[in-house]
């Protein structure tokens, strides 16, 4: 086992040795010398934060056309993952030593979501160093959510590798102990029906499905009654002014019961 764990390191270390090799344009350089100075870190690998901007659509091209930039920013988003996760995790622990698992796991699962991630990834100006392929650019990519947060994880675990734990730490805690007061004083943007369906897919690669169990009331003044059916398990029905309305809040009731469960990423 360990000689195997030695060969892989030697295979990855060649392989971190073959992005080096990888020439950058000038231009290109200045614009990731521009998001370095504004967001305030520093890379001793400047292939590393390019390549945490690559999407797999531009990948994928690469390889139809015969290019030689074939990797993508997949492996460091994994990465980058569990390097947010630990620091908002040991951020929680450290100074809300008063409250429970469950609610630590709660604000945690908001703090991280796509949701959130996806907004810091535009403040810092993500958006303008995506790396996408052709059809991913037309089709509105630089500004989808689950690609600008899937980058944000990608350049956190790129500045891990670069820099080393402590530095990719300071990082994570630029942004995300603001965040994490908004949780705490409620006043973080509640979209449940994001938040539900992200963890559902993560889990059982299908979306929630919102049922419509009655309506009632007149024309005028009428109200919806909504349920969620997450496989076997069905929450609600809760009430709304419109579909939309009560969807949100059967979302937010599932969301907090599957909380309560100490849901696990």
């Amino acid at each position: 086992m360990f000689k195997r764990l030695l060969c892989f390191r030697r295979l990855n270390s060649n392989s971190m040795l073959n992005l080096s090799k990888n020439k950058i344009s000038s231009n290109r350089k200045s614009l990731l010398c521009k998001f370095q100075k504004d967001v305030g870190i520093r890379f001793k690998d400047l292939n590393l934060l390019d390549l945490a901007f690559h999407h797999r659509s531009f990948n994928n091209e690469s390889v139809k056309k015969n290019l030689s930039h074939t990797q993508n920013n997949e492996r460091l988003e994994f990465l980058g993952d569990a390097v947010l996760g630990m620091v908002t995790a040991s951020l929680l622990y450290n100074n809300l030593v008063e409250q429970p698992e469950g609610e630590l796991a709660r604000i945690k699962s908001v703090v991280v979501s796509e949701m959130i991630l996806s907004q810091i990834a535009l403040n810092i100006g993500v958006d303008k160093c995506l790396v996408l392929g052709r059809g991913e650019e037309l089709s509105g990519g630089r500004t989808k959510k689950a690609i600008l947060a899937d980058a944000m994880e990608a350049i956190i675990g790129a500045f891990y590798l670069d820099s080393g734990y402590r530095e990719a730490e300071k990082f994570v805690l630029k942004f995300i102990t603001n965040e994490v007061e908004k949780v705490i004083n409620n006043r973080h943007q509640k979209d449940y029906k994001t938040l539900l369906q992200e963890w559902f897919q993560k889990k059982y690669k299908k979306c929630p499905r919102y049922e419509l169990v009655d309506t009632f009331g007149p024309d005028h003044n009428r109200e919806f009654l909504v349920q969620v059916r997450l496989e076997d398990k069905v929450f609600g029905p809760t009430k709304g002014k419109n579909k939309k309305e009560a969807e949100q809040a059967v979302a937010k009731l599932a969301w907090s019961a599957l909380c309560n469960e100490n849901i696990s990423e």
